[in-house]
Formats: C-alpha cells, sequence, structure tokens
C-alpha cells in the first residue's frame, strides 16, 4: 500500500515500506515540518500490524492519539537501573532506583496486547531517555520473546534530536552516568543490541522561504556562524508594539513568564469575565488537560486554537490565533487575522484512549476511557517554547535569551512560518543556542548512512526469512517442555510416578520427531533460499513448507497438544502447584501456537497471514484439563492413576479421600495428603501398626480413618486374589469390618452394571435413584470402562457428539438448553466423558 500524499515524499514512502514490509526497527526523524505527525497519523490508518502508540508527556500522548510511555508499562517517574550487573564505580541506591517493579502485575488484557503486539510507536522519541527505553525492553522481553530486544516488537521512534531534550536531574545523572554514555534514547543498552535503521525526513511543509531554512538549518545543526547569526538579529526589533488584533504570540523559555504576560493582558481588558468549567468523565488525568480544566475568557483576548477543527469547513487548526470579538450564552465568536468571518466555537471533546483486546477478532483496539471537554482555546498572548512543540504560528515574538536546554531556541524559531513572521525580542547570542556533542556526532550518523530501497529489499528478505527459521525452530518449545520437566522431576515425590513418565517421554518424541527432523528441514531450506532469497515468491520453497507443515502440525497435535489438553495433576502442595500450572500453561501456550501456524502454513507461507494467525493463537489460551480445580475440591479420577503401583487401589482410595473431605468441609490433603496416598498404595498396610509407620499418619488420624482405609485395601487383596504382605501377617488382627466404605458405592454400581444389569434393576436393588446410577457410571466413561454405546442412544449420541465438538461451552445447562428437552443431564455427560477420554475435545 502506499502513503496518501499530497506531495511525493520518497523518504516517507520508504519509511512506510520499513514499517509494513520488515521488521527493522526505526527511527524516523526530520526538521521540524517535515509531516512527521501526518506520517504517525496515516499509518495508523493504512497498518495492517497491531500496534500501540506511546509518548512520554500526557499532552504529547492526547495529540498523538496513544498513551503516555509510564502508564501503559506501569512504571514511575524515576530512574531504571538495567536488569544486569552494575559496572565499576556505580552509585547510588539502584536496588530501589528502577522506573518499574519487576514484580508488578499487569492486567490479563494488557499483558494479551504485549503478547499480540507487532508494532511499538514512540512518538517525542527526543525527549526518551535511554534508561526508560531500556525500562521498555524488559517488559516487553517478560511478556514476548525474552531472547530478543524489545520481546522481538517492532519500533517506529518517531522525533527531531534537534528539539526537545530529555529531563534529567543531578541526582539521576550521577546514579545512570556509570551505565549510559548519554541520556539520549540512542545511548539505550538494548537499542544498541540491534541495527535499528534511521531515515530523515527532506521536506518541509511548514516553511517555503528557502533563505529562511537555510538559517533555521544551521540553529539545528549548530553550525550558525557570524553571517547567520546577523541575518537572524535583524527580526530584533527593540521595544516592538504591535495590535492585539495582529496575532502575534510570545514565545518564552518559563512557564512562569508565560503565565504572567497572559494574567497581565486578560487583567487590562474591561470586559466581563467569563469562566468556563470542563467536564472530565472516567479516566482522564490532570496533566494530560490540552487546555486549563478553568477557563476564563473576556471578548478582546487573544487565544490560540488547540485542536484542528474535524468538520469539513477545517476553519481552525491547533496553533491558530485569532481574538474573541463575542460571547454570548454558551458561543464564543472567533476572529483571526485573514479571515473574512467569525468563527463560531463550540465545546470539544479529547479522549484518552486505553488500548484492549476484541474478544472476537483478537485484534488491538482503541477504547475511549476517559473524556475531556472544553472550548478548544486558551489565552495566547504568550505560551513557553517547551508547549509549542508541533504547533505552527504566522506571527511570534521570540524572548528565546534565557534559554537553558538543547534544542529550545531552534523549535522556538522554526515555530515560525515565515521569517518576516518572526520578530526576536531580544538578540540570539551564541551561548544561547544549546548543543549536545553526542546529538551531533548522532545526526552526522543518520546524515551518512540513509537506507534506499537496496537495503528495503535486504530487508525484507532478512525479515521472511527470520519468519520462516522461526516457524520451524522447536527450542523455544524444548526450554518450556525443560522447565516444567524440571519441576516435575524436582517434586517427583509429591506426584504420580506416571506423570514422570509421560513428560520423559514427551521429551524424547520432542527430540526425535520434531527437532531433530526440523533442523534436517532448515538446512534442506537453506539450499532453496540460496538458489532464491524470497521466500513467499519462492514456489520450489513453498511447495516443501506445505508438505513439512502438515508434517509438524500432525506431530505437534499428535504428542504435544493432545497430552497436553488431557493432563491432569494432582498435588496438595499450593505453591507447587501454582508453579507447575504456570509452567504447563505457558508450554501448553508456545505449542498451541505453533501448531497453528502450522496448520495455516499446509497452504502456503504469506508474511501477514502467518503475522495475524501467529498473534490470535498466542491469546486464545488453551486450557488444560483440570487446571482450575480448587486444592479443597475433590477431582475426577479420569486419567490420575495412571502411574501409580496399584491404579485400581489408587482410584479407590482417592474416591473415598474426595468424598470425605466434601462431607467434613476440608481440604483433600488433610484428609489424605498426596505423598501419604501414594506410600499406602505402594505398602498396602491392612493393620494400624502398619498405618503408623507410613508418614503422614499419626495416632489421631488413624483412629479417624484407618479402619476405612484397611477396609478398602482388604477388599482390594481379596478382588484381586493377591496375597496379605508376609509383614502383616504378624501384625495384631485385622480391624472390625465397619459399614461400606463411601467411594466404593460407584464400584458396585459398575460390577452390576458389567455383569448384565440394567439401570433401572440396579437404581431399584440398591434403593438408589437412576441419576444416581447413571451419576456412578459417569466416571467409568470418562477412564474408558464402559463404551458410550451401551449408555446413550446412537441419535442422541449424534446430536449432542456434533454439539459439542463444535461449541466451546462448559454449562450443562446451557447445552442442554440448546439442545432441546429431550437430552437429559446424564446423556450428555456420558458423550462429554466419552469424548474427552478420546482426546476429541
Amino acid at each position: 500500500r502506499k502513503m496518501n500524499q499530497e506531495i511525493p515524499n520518497p523518504e516517507l514512502q520508504l519509511a512506510f515500506d520499513f514499517v509494513q514490509m520488515t521488521n527493522a526497527h526505526i527511527f524516523l526523524t526530520g526538521k521540524a515540518g517535515t509531516g512527521k505527525t501526518t506520517f504517525l497519523r496515516n499509518l495508523k490508518t493504512l497498518s495492517p500490524k497491531r500496534m500501540i502508540v506511546v509518548a512520554p508527556t500526557g499532552v504529547a500522548a492526547i495529540n498523538a492519539g496513544g498513551v503516555t510511555i509510564h502508564s501503559f508499562f506501569q512504571m514511575h517517574f524515576g530512574p531504571h537501573i538495567p536488569d544486569n550487573t552494575a559496572p565499576e564505580g556505580a552509585k547510588g541506591n539502584a536496588s530501589n532506583a528502577n522506573a518499574f517493579d519487576k514484580t508488578q502485575r499487569f492486567s490479563r488484557e494488557k499483558i494479551n496486547i504485549m503478547r499480540g503486539l507487532d508494532l511499538l510507536v514512540i512518538d517525542e522519541i527526543s525527549m526518551v531517555r535511554a534508561d526508560l527505553l531500556d525500562a521498555i525492553d524488559e517488559v516487553l522481553r517478560r511478556f514476548k520473546d525474552h531472547q530478543k530486544p524489545f520481546g522481538g516488537v517492532q519500533l517506529l521512534m518517531i522525533g527531531d534530536m534537534q528539539q526537545l531534550a530529555p529531563v534529567v536531574k543531578n541526582d539521576e545523572f550521577e546514579m545512570l552516568r556509570p551505565y549510559y554514555e548519554t541520556m539520549f534514547f540512542f545511548g539505550s543498552r538494548a537499542l544498541q543490541k540491534t541495527s535499528f535503521i534511521s531515515i530523515e525526513l527532506k521536506h518541509i511543509y511548514r516553511q517555503k522561504d528557502e533563505h529562511f531554512i537555510s538559517l533555521l538549518n544551521k540553529v539545528r545543526d549548530n553550525k550558525i556562524d557570524k553571517q547567520a547569526l546577523e541575518e537572524l538579529n535583524k527580526r530584533y526589533i527593540p521595544g516592538f508594539a504591535h495590535a492585539d488584533g495582529e496575532g502575534y504570540i510570545t514565545l518564552t523559555t518559563h512557564n512562569y513568564q508565560s503565565q504572567s504576560i497572559n494574567e497581565v493582558k486578560l487583567n487590562k481588558l474591561r470586559q466581563k469575565a467569563h469562566s468556563y468549567t470542563a467536564t472530565v468523565e472516567g479516566d482522564f488525568p490532570e496533566y494530560s488537560y490540552p487546555t486549563d480544566f478553568k477557563l476564563v475568557l473576556k471578548v478582546g483576548a487573544q487565544v490560540m486554537f488547540v485542536k484542528n477543527d474535524i468538520s469539513r469547513d477545517k476553519l481552525f487548526y491547533n496553533g491558530k490565533i485569532g481574538i474573541i470579538t463575542g460571547i454570548e450564552d454558551d458561543i464564543i465568536e472567533v476572529i483571526c487575522e485573514g479571515d473574512d468571518a467569525t468563527i463560531t466555537v463550540e465545546p470539544a471533546e479529547w479522549q484518552n484512549t486505553k488500548y484492549t483486546i476484541d474478544e472476537q477478532t483478537k485484534e488491538i483496539k482503541e477504547n475511549q476511557v476517559g473524556l475531556f471537554r472544553q472550548y478548544p482555546l486558551k489565552l495566547a498572548w504568550a505560551i513557553t517554547i517547551h508547549k509549542s512543540q508541533g504547533l505552527t504560528f504566522e506571527k511570534a515574538i521570540i524572548d528565546a535569551n534565557a534559554a537553558f536546554a538543547h534544542g529550545q531556541v531552534y523549535v522556538a524559531l522554526s515555530r515560525c512560518k515565515t521569517f518576516e513572521g518572526m520578530v526576536l525580542s531580544s538578540p540570539i547570542a551564541l551561548n544561547s543556542i544549546k548543543s549536545d556533542q553526542s546529538i551531533t556526532g548522532f545526526s552526522l550518523e543518520v546524515e551518512a548512512n540513509q537506507p534506499g530501497e537496496k537495503e528495503l529489499e535486504k530487508s525484507k528478505i532478512a525479515y521472511q526469512q527470520s519468519l520462516l527459521a522461526e516457524l520451524f525452530d522447536f527450542d523455544p518449545l524444548q526450554r518450556r517442555l525443560n522447565h516444567t520437566l524440571k519441576i516435575i522431576l524436582e517434586n517427583s515425590s509429591v506426584l504420580l510416578p506416571g506423570v514422570v513418565a509421560t513428560f520423559a517421554r514427551m521429551n524424547d518424541v520432542m527430540h526425535a520427531e520434531l527437532t531433530t527432523i526440523a533442523n534436517k528441514f532448515k538446512s534442506q531450506v537453506g539450499q532453496f533460499l540460496a538458489e532464491k532469497p524470497v521466500v513467499e515468491g519462492n514456489e520450489a520453497l513453498q511447495e516443501r513448507i506445505k508438505k513439512a507443515s502438515a508434517y509438524f502440525a500432525e506431530k505437534t497435535d499428535l504428542h504435544l497438544c493432545s497430552i497436553l489438553q488431557r493432563l491432569e495433576i494432582e498435588t496438595d502442595n499450593k505453591a507447587l502447584k501454582k508453579t507447575l500450572k504456570e509452567s504447563l500453561e505457558n508450554f501448553y501456550q508456545e505449542a498451541y501456537t505453533k501448531s497453528a501456524c502450522f496448520k495455516l502454513c499446509m497452504t502456503g507461507f504469506d508474511v501477514k497471514l502467518y503475522l495475524e494467525v501467529k498473534a490470535k493463537a498466542s491469546l486464545e489460551k488453551p486450557q488444560i484439563k483440570g487446571a482450575e480445580k480448587s486444592l479443597s475440591q475433590p477431582a475426577s479420577t479420569a486419567g490420575a492413576a495412571k502411574g501409580a503401583s496399584n491404579p485400581v487401589l489408587y482410584e479407590n482410595l482417592r474416591a473415598w479421600r474426595n468424598i470425605t473431605a466434601v462431607e467434613l468441609g476440608l481440604p483433600v490433603y488433610m484428609v489424605l495428603p498426596q505423598k501419604t496416598l501414594l506410600e499406602v498404595i505402594d505398602k498396602m498396610p491392612v493393620s494400624e501398626p502398619a498405618l503408623l509407620k507410613i508418614k503422614g499418619f499419626g495416632a489421631r488420624k488413624v483412629k479417624s480413618f484407618g479402619a476405612e482405609i484397611i477396609t478398602i485395601i482388604m477388599d482390594y487383596l481379596q478382588a484381586n486374589e493377591k496375597e496379605i504382605p508376609e509383614q502383616e501377617l504378624q501384625a495384631e488382627k485385622f480391624p472390625v469390618r465397619l459399614k461400606p466404605v463411601k467411594g466404593l458405592t460407584q464400584k458396585t454400581s459398575y460390577d452390576l452394571f458389567m455383569s448384565g444389569k440394567t439401570i433401572p434393576e440396579i437404581a431399584s436393588g440398591r434403593s438408589l435413584s437412576i441419576g444416581t446410577i447413571e451419576g456412578h457410571l459417569c466416571e467409568f466413561v470418562l477412564n474408558g470402562k464402559i463404551d458410550v454405546s451401551r449408555l446413550v442412544p446412537a441419535e442422541k449420541r449424534k446430536l449432542i457428539s456434533d454439539y459439542l465438538l463444535q461449541h466451546k461451552v462448559s454449562s450443562l445447562s446451557q447445552i442442554i438448553k440448546d439442545l432441546g428437552q429431550d437430552v437429559t443431564y446424564n446423556e450428555v455427560r456420558f458423550v462429554q466423558n466419552s469424548l474427552l477420554f478420546t482426546g476429541l475435545i
């Protein structure tokens, strides 16, 4: 796509193409008035990349249609110490100086925005400090790719380094000096690890006078000579007098100067003062107010518009100067020099934006969270140079003799459209033009290394190749698996042996059928790219990609996703449960995203589609079965016994434990901890002295639960014709049989059903309801011991299974409502459990 340009501008188009077609980090610069703001506005409209816009100040963020850096990345207004060991000679309390807390919690929505982000636009980059850019890097690495600068997100940094510089207090500079050679953004340690490109816009839209442009360039580049200084100072007019209606605005270096001038001028007017209070709705912080909250105006006051007219008439723009000619009720009339008619001014609105994720499309959307409603005016006999950045004035009186910061004089002079429209209230001295040697050197480097079409084509090819390499790179997935396996091995004593075996087997398969094959395929890809480096236009390579993607999609689903989806891991340790759950979810997310990308590429590799599918898949949040179960609630028995030394006994004991926990209102681990349960299954004690030898059993617990546990073990031994362990024969007499043990009632129903009895017959014989018996049998469908065809007619099975496969609905009541009254609650559970067992859902 092409940029919408009234005047052809090759640099603007080149910048747009680099953003669209590459992943290169870009510094877009240019003199004042070269169209940087217009470029950003067009980019937001045209770019398909998932992007957000941030800026260092509230007003800059509102003007750019974005949010502040500090609010989005949740950073404090303080120095940020880079996330590594301090260099020798570093001073200051580094541990308390960071711009953000590394343990700080971000909302799920914000994390999803960062995970799906393709492009981060930073406006007014000249005001962004190096340490703040490094703080952004650390946050993005935390939620994206921690091995890549800025998490792999592309940066577009817009600004002019000869304009306003970042604010660094003396004590902050002393703290940061050991880490940074310069506090300008290009001193960022993260950015220096990239090969960012710089594009300078050359065409100046604001000024047309070549003589004036030449003078401005000399000020900007710190190349002003005696002749140029004399030429500029021709606009020094001592005691310059002008009428208020002529539209001159005074630019001052300090805020108190402009406030004083405006107050004095307003008080001199004898007309009645009218006060207008802004309306603020929702979240709109005070530092972002575009004009005064309480605006005091009089007829005859000189004002400046602080917003562009969005109507078809385009009667005013941000920075246009005029005089109030009338105030009546809620209508303010303003006349501007050169206009034939007055402008009727009505309240305008500014929106404070928050980025959110669209639940349906998974796209990043801008949502209004706050509103500021006020007349788009402010008193404008004077304004600070700082607040004038980005504005254009027909006539201005400049008092820059007290300039104290880099770029102030240039910003002030370059606000003027013409040389004749500029008046100096004091002559410009050489020492008032502040320069910074690091800026001078950086600017020369930018000018000397402008990229062109050749570099663009090279960057396009590199981008396509990097995405293809990423697709067939299983290292990130292997790292996720290694992390999970490490946690499991370190805690194997409280987990079922089958869990360790499952992940060890998964690790072996990863090496044999994924990583090894992918590495061989990557060497083939290299041969294809050697002949024709472009990926999208390489037909032979595309055919190989399709076949390889089909293979890897199948293997990833079969050996990773399907196993993780059905996985249940039970433990009593809350800290372990949380850590393991997080690790498993991250692993599954990585595998799920990889699978989605492979499935897309089965029809060929397309950069735009690849980015879309990858971003959406990374936000899907696939669920691991049973991941949200509370420790205090009984867990399903399906699949849980895999790996236990006596799986049937494990299921029986766990069923008893879970029911007992519910009846007593206790967490399951207080009835029988998982580690103790596994030891009971392994040693099968059938006497109280034997139980007391097991860690986790004391006299009180044996007294409370010992008889029931021993009864379950004895039933198991007798039912399976197993001998009682030799050591138990010499123990005290066996306990007296108690009433039937809770948890074995399901087994009884199962045995009766398998013997040929119908559900109504079992219910009648056991004096239980049909629904209760069906509930007993549901567990045995889930573990595959009963085929669902014995419980649900074929027509209903198809109806329910088709629905469950097409809809992600977890509420049984919703399913019943959608399918109609002919389908029962337990019929849905039977079919659902059967699909879970087969891995289809």
